[in-house]
């Protein structure tokens, strides 16, 4: 990527920013990405965005089906979803640099330095699916860590319950990363009082377990470990960036991430603040590939960094990220 765009990517300050930079990756989308292209112009026919609302978002299905692409560069690496072969999301990433930034930049800005917590990680569907984007996010900031505790469990919730008994006692900085049927496991077998350990949920139940609202896991988990709050991170095979909320459903995306709420009636049309439809969402570091994709999941938008993320549509696609109907 040429620096100086990815230096603006990751230092916005403003929204006129993020509004030149979308109408400028649009633009680039059109020139190198053939399927975005095709797909852009059957819905604009010969207009031209003059805005992010009137940008068209590429319908989140097309990666089962298409290679995805901006770029001639050679692919440092192909991210799938979780799933049967046939189902499953392929994220083709012509710049692993771009994404290791972008995940970076984001956990610093919301949780800080990575190198003051041990982070423990509960992820086995995403540990069995391999090529995991999240999987791979975790693992780079473990290595970050700098922890030895530091450590991926799979479906080990013994060693994980010893882990955290020692390492709550030592009064360590803990930060538990977990899929939400794991982290419901290991609630039930080892609930404990965690004075020291943030919980960071991820995904959902993979036909592990009956499924429950968000609201209802999350006040499982609160009870069993006796803390406030459970956090938890959206993001997706897909895209390059995440949003994090540290409670009562609302999540806060960095600034070169945004969403627009679509009517779930009319997909075309982008409605307003405070009002409940489909995700679309920008992710301007996902230039390689795609930047703006309408997600299966439903939402309603609160200002322009923050949002409610409410559940899925009805028909939509189990995948990797699959979430709690609200």
């Amino acid at each position: 990527m040429n620096k100086s765009l990815k230096d603006r990517i990751f230092n916005l300050t403003s929204n006129e920013e993020f509004e030149d930079l979308c109408l400028e990756l649009f633009e680039y989308q059109i020139k190198h990405n053939s399927i975005y292209s095709k797909y852009a112009k059957i819905i604009l026919q010969d207009k031209k965005p003059k805005t992010r609302t009137e940008i068209p978002f590429l319908p989140i299905e097309f990666f089962k089906t298409q290679k995805i692409i901006s770029c001639e560069k050679q692919i440092d690496k192909i991210f799938k979803s979780s799933g049967t072969e046939g189902e499953r999301s392929c994220h083709y990433v012509a710049d692993l640099k771009l994404y290791q930034d972008s995940f970076s930049l984001c956990f610093n800005k919301f949780y800080g330095d990575p190198k003051q917590y041990t982070i423990l990680a509960l992820l086995p569907s995403y540990l069995e699916s391999k090529q995991s984007s999240l999987v791979y996010m975790v693992d780079s900031l473990i290595k970050i860590s700098n922890s030895s505790a530091s450590n991926f469990y799979n479906k080990n919730i013994d060693k994980l319950a010893k882990d955290i008994y020692v390492l709550e006692k030592e009064k360590r900085k803990i930060l538990l990363i977990g899929v939400s049927y794991a982290l419901l496991d290991f609630a039930e077998k080892y609930p404990m009082n965690l004075q020291h350990t943030t919980i960071l949920e991820t995904g959902g139940m993979k036909g592990k377990r009956r499924e429950i609202t968000k609201e209802e896991m999350h006040n499982i988990l609160k009870y069993a470990f006796n803390i406030e709050n459970i956090h938890s991170e959206y993001g997706m095979t897909e895209l390059l960036s995440q949003a994090y909320s540290n409670g009562n459903g609302i999540f806060k995306t960095p600034a070169w991430m945004k969403i627009l709420i679509r009517d779930i009636h009319d997909p075309l049309t982008i409605i307003g603040n405070k009002k409940r439809g489909g995700i679309n969402i920008i992710d301007l570091a996902n230039i390689y590939s795609c930047p703006f994709i309408a997600t299966q999941d439903l939402g309603e938008k609160i200002n322009d960094s923050t949002f409610y993320l409410l559940g899925r549509y009805d028909n939509a696609d189990t995948r990797g990220c699959n979430l709690l109907i609200q």
